[in-house]
C-alpha cells in the first residue's frame, strides 16, 4: 500500500498539474472536468473548465488533484510536498521553477547541517514545498 498525495486548487488546477509534471518529469494522465460530468446534479460548484479529478504519475507515484470552489477552497496548511532532486544542478532548475513568484518563502535555498542545499517555499499555486540535496551530507 502506498499513499497518494491529493491536491486541491482554486480554480488553476490543470495549469499547476501540467507545470509540475513538465518540471519534475511526470505524465498528466486522465483530467475530468465539471462540463465531462452526465448531469447538473453529478457537477461541483463552478464552470465547465474546472477539474473535477485528475492525476499525474510522478515516477512510482500517483499525484491526484483538483480545484475547488472559492467557497470551498482552503489553503493547504501542516504539510509539503517534498522532493530530493538527485544533483545541485537538479536542485536549482526545480526550484526556479517551482519558487517562481512563489507566495511565500520560509526558507530560501541555503546549506543546512542535513544538506548541501535545502528550501521551503509556497509556490504561486498555493503548493507547499520542501526541496532537499543531501549531496556530500547523505548518510551511509
Amino acid at each position: 500500500m502506498e499513499p497518494t498525495l491529493y491536491l486541491f486548487f482554486k480554480g488553476n488546477c490543470l495549469e499547476a498539474m501540467t507545470h509540475y509534471a513538465e518540471t519534475l518529469g511526470g505524465k498528466v494522465g486522465d483530467v475530468f472536468r465539471n462540463g465531462d460530468a452526465p448531469d447538473p446534479e453529478s457537477r461541483m460548484p463552478g464552470g465547465d473548465d474546472m477539474v473535477m479529478n485528475m492525476s499525474m504519475q510522478l515516477g512510482n507515484a500517483t499525484v491526484m488533484a483538483s480545484d475547488n470552489s472559492d467557497g470551498m477552497y482552503e489553503k493547504p496548511r501542516g504539510f509539503a510536498v517534498s522532493i530530493a532532486p538527485p544533483s545541485l544542478a537538479e536542485f536549482e532548475r526545480i526550484h526556479a521553477a517551482l519558487a517562481e513568484d512563489a507566495q511565500s518563502v520560509a526558507m530560501a535555498p541555503g546549506e543546512t547541517f542535513w544538506a548541501e542545499r535545502f528550501s521551503m517555499f509556497t509556490d504561486r499555486y498555493g503548493t507547499p514545498w520542501m526541496l532537499n540535496y543531501e549531496g556530500d551530507k547523505a548518510q551511509s
